[in-house]
Parts: C-alpha cells; sequence; structure tokens
C-alpha cells in the first residue's frame, strides 16, 4: 500500500519566526508555555496541545495553516493539524 503526500504540504513556505522569543499569544500576555511550534505557511510561533490555551493549534484552526513543526531545539519534525499525522 502506498500512502500519498500530505495535501496541506502545499501550504509550507519558507517562513522566519515573527516571535523567535516564544509563543506570540503567550508573550502578549506574560504566561508561559511548554513546547513551541512553528507555522509553515505564515512564521506564527505557538506554544503546544500541553499548555494550557494551545495556541498552535488555534491557530492552524482560525487562519487555516494546518502544517507546523516542533520549534523546540534538536527536535526535526512536521505536523498536519487537519490529519493528526506526522508530514
Amino acid at each position: 500500500m502506498t500512502s500519498l503526500p500530505d495535501p496541506h504540504l502545499s501550504m509550507v513556505r519558507p517562513v522566519a519566526p515573527r516571535t523567535p522569543q516564544g509563543c506570540e499569544d503567550r508573550l502578549r500576555t506574560g504566561t508561559p508555555w511548554l513546547h513551541l511550534r512553528l507555522c509553515l505557511t505564515c512564521g506564527n510561533v505557538g506554544c503546544c496541545d500541553s499548555s494550557p490555551m494551545r495556541h498552535a493549534c488555534v491557530h492552524a484552526a482560525t487562519r487555516g495553516h494546518p502544517i507546523v513543526r516542533s520549534f523546540e531545539r534538536g527536535e526535526d519534525w512536521r505536523w498536519c493539524f487537519v490529519h493528526e499525522a506526522m508530514v
């Protein structure tokens, strides 16, 4: 069985993190985060689903930007929120 590439990969762009120092929303409110995710469509940095506000997931749902990569040192993976799968 052959698996097809995720169709959302077409939305991946070369991006620079808009807030390389941390989660964009949490920096505004001054609250901590656990792990960071980088939106590969626009460069938004958001906190992971283990963080209380789940800003990366909320960004993906509200902006329609489904693919993120880990923004943690030493991690190299991408995730599609729509398909709930590694890509």
